[in-house]
């Protein structure tokens, strides 16, 4: 019989993640790794500030809540934590792409300024 799609399918790569050494566990660890950084999960026991906080730090970033902190320790083997981060892979991306349902907020794209035209003004695109 075929697993139901959702929330068990994505568990079938977590061992992947783990032999594939792609996780960055605590807040410390992903504020320093933001080049390598391709999401962000955090748990749904985390406290409302500390969510705020994970939104505002990583606003850049795609945070995606699902799973308790007891579930990631089963699921990866991390004690304790509560915001765990996917370095860019191939891999991060097909998890990613199944968790996206649970993401929390759309990431800010930095804002790219259109180049004047050789009047002075700028250009406008058609439409």
């Amino acid at each position: 019989m075929k697993a139901p799609a959702g929330a068990k399918a994505v568990e079938r790569l977590f061992p992947f993640v783990v032999r594939s050494r792609i996780l960055l566990i605590g807040r410390e660890t992903l504020g320093r790794s933001k080049s390598k950084l391709h999401f962000v999960l955090i748990t749904l026991d985390i406290s409302e500030q500390s969510r705020a906080q994970v939104l505002e730090d990583f606003a850049h970033y795609p945070v995606v809540q699902l799973y308790t902190s007891a579930e990631l320790e089963q699921l990866f083997g991390v004690h304790g934590a509560k915001v765990i981060g996917f370095q860019k892979s191939g891999l991060a991306q097909s998890v990613y792409a199944e968790l996206k349902q649970h993401r929390l907020n759309r990431p800010v794209k930095p804002e790219v300024k259109a180049p004047p035209d050789a009047a002075g003004g700028t250009v406008v695109p058609p439409g």
